[in-house]
């Protein structure tokens, strides 16, 4: 017997309507029972309360998860599936059904900004010289050498985390543009937060999830400056602490999180007259901002005195297959919801994509989407000579 370390009550929200098929990207490529949420959710509760064997098919079920969560806001009984599958998975692994030692390496390196930064120009190279499988995503233009982010004052702290950091600095430095532009002093966090720790938590390492999300805390607790994010998956982890430690403290932190485009949309009203850039906009909703932080209009809020067309995907936020670190452990899955992602934009006439999330742009850029994060977009708007 295996004690997942769920309570019944919250297993048993699940009344196997399937309203969130639909919305569940690896069902739709597999259209298997034990690829949805409601298949998961019952092979839970057949280990938890049934003695159920935990076989190779059940743990399989459990890691095609892409955990996108898009099947909670379709859920009229408010299922919590995201903390579900994220307390089986860290069962699994500390039952060592999951994630074997070697494939807990990568997670090492995310909280040493320096030993990433030089991992990070090995891979550089490695790409180079075409040593890197296809399916490993990473920016084309990462430079060997590049310089911090400086501080601009104190106003709001911009949280720079760890991959982005190393492999898309200059989001960051379009983000802290754009906030400079509205009249804020921008302080970022830098190394000495080097990880959110989302994609351990993702992953099943969730006492690594806790230890992280404490020193984040810790290093925060000086003041009580808004803390601005501006990667989707960053951003809904900062916001869930309370959840992840269950403490008034981690609540009070969470409090203090904004996605960047919330912080920006309650401050449009600085700009005057914008000239819009003659281009048109698809707009990719990361599904931890559509679903988890309930975020996503607050993109479209931002771009639109910016942009002349705003295009919208007609897919309910469906999953892009990047995942956090899904499309490295699971390829097939990740690949074959990127396809269906990407014959709807496709489809539409378009420029650019805007995208929230470091991992959906690296993902879909794979394959040869232009994409950019919408700060990207407003700050060369900006650059163009917008008045403020």
């Amino acid at each position: 017997m295996v004690d997942l370390k769920i309570g019944i009550e919250e297993l048993n929200t699940c009344v196997q309507c399937g309203l969130c098929l639909p919305h569940c990207p690896t069902f739709r490529i597999t259209g298997e029972e034990a690829m949805s949420p409601r298949g998961r959710i019952r092979l839970m509760q057949e280990i938890q309360m049934n003695d159920r064997p935990i076989t190779k098919e059940a743990v399989d079920s459990f890691d095609t998860c892409i955990q996108c969560r898009g099947c909670e806001p379709a859920c009229p009984s408010g299922v919590p599936y995201g903390s579900l599958i994220e307390q089986t998975k860290s069962t699994l692994v500390e039952k060592k059904y999951l994630l074997p030692k070697w494939q807990q390496i990568p997670f090492f390196f995310l909280t040493r900004p320096r030993l990433l930064r030089f991992f990070t120009r090995l891979l550089v190279v490695a790409k180079k010289i075409h040593l890197l499988p296809n399916r490993f995503a990473m920016p084309e233009n990462i430079p060997i050498w590049d310089k911090p982010l400086r501080e601009s004052g104190n106003d709001v702290y911009l949280f720079t985390g760890c991959v982005m950091d190393a492999w898309q600095r200059e989001t960051h430095r379009s983000s802290k543009r754009v906030l400079e532009h509205l009249g804020f002093g921008v302080t970022p966090t830098g190394d000495r937060i080097p990880c959110c720790g989302a994609l351990h938590d993702h992953a099943g390492l969730m006492q690594s999830a806790k230890d992280i999300s404490q020193k984040v805390i810790r290093s925060l607790s000086e003041n009580e400056l808004p803390i601005l994010v501006d990667s989707a998956g960053c951003g809904a982890a900062l916001k869930e602490y309370g959840h992840l430690l269950g403490t008034d403290e981690a609540n009070r932190f969470s409090a203090r999180v904004f996605d960047i485009h919330e912080w920006v949309a309650e401050h449009l009203d600085v700009l005057q007259s914008p000239a819009k850039l003659p281009i048109s906009v698809i707009v990719q909703d990361p599904c931890h901002l559509r679903h988890v932080q309930e975020s996503h209009e607050a993109v479209r809020l931002v771009l639109e005195p910016f942009v002349e067309t705003l295009i919208d995907l007609n897919d309910d936020g469906l999953c892009c297959g990047a995942g956090g670190a899904f499309s490295l452990f699971q390829p097939a899955l990740a690949s074959q919801a990127r396809e269906r992602k990407v014959a709807g934009i496709r489809a539409q006439s378009h420029d650019v994509v805007a995208s929230a999330n470091p991992g959906c742009m690296l993902h879909l850029q794979q394959v040869g989407v232009n994409i950019k994060h919408p700060m990207e977009i407003i700050d060369e708007a900006l650059s163009r000579g917008i008045q403020i």
